[in-house]
């Protein structure tokens, strides 16, 4: 069964590293958004959004926002993760620290539209 691998990365200085170790380790294509936690969001709750306050003083405030890379890719039954995962760790350190990220793989019960040899083969 395909495999969706994904891993949320704190560290945005390590996602060229981490997409070239993805990259040597077979994985074929992949998807990157930006993101950030719940956690980092409690944290700004107090902040209003309507307030017309200084410009530069708001811009200030939003630019401490925390901001993460959600990586993610489908891969194919026979592809090999715990090598994935550990070639992630050579470049993140390992994920059980906090703060590094989190990794985490779920079954694809069905995929539609991948290119053939790109990725996951049903």
């Amino acid at each position: 069964m395909p495999q969706l691998i994904s891993l949320i990365l704190h560290d945005m200085d390590k996602v060229d590293d981490v997409l070239h170790a993805w990259l040597e380790s077979g994985i074929s294509g992949l998807t990157l958004l930006d993101s950030s936690g719940l956690s980092h969001r409690v944290g700004r709750a107090g902040l209003r959004d309507d307030l017309p306050v200084f410009p530069s003083v708001r811009k200030m405030l939003e630019s401490t926002e925390m901001q993460n890379r959600l990586l993610f890719t489908v891969v194919a039954d026979e592809f090999d993760i715990d090598a994935l995962i550990r070639r992630t760790e050579q470049v993140t350190g390992s994920l059980d620290r906090p703060g590094t990220g989190i990794l985490f793989v779920t079954p694809v019960t069905r995929v539609v539209g991948l290119q053939p040899g790109r990725a996951a083969k049903e």
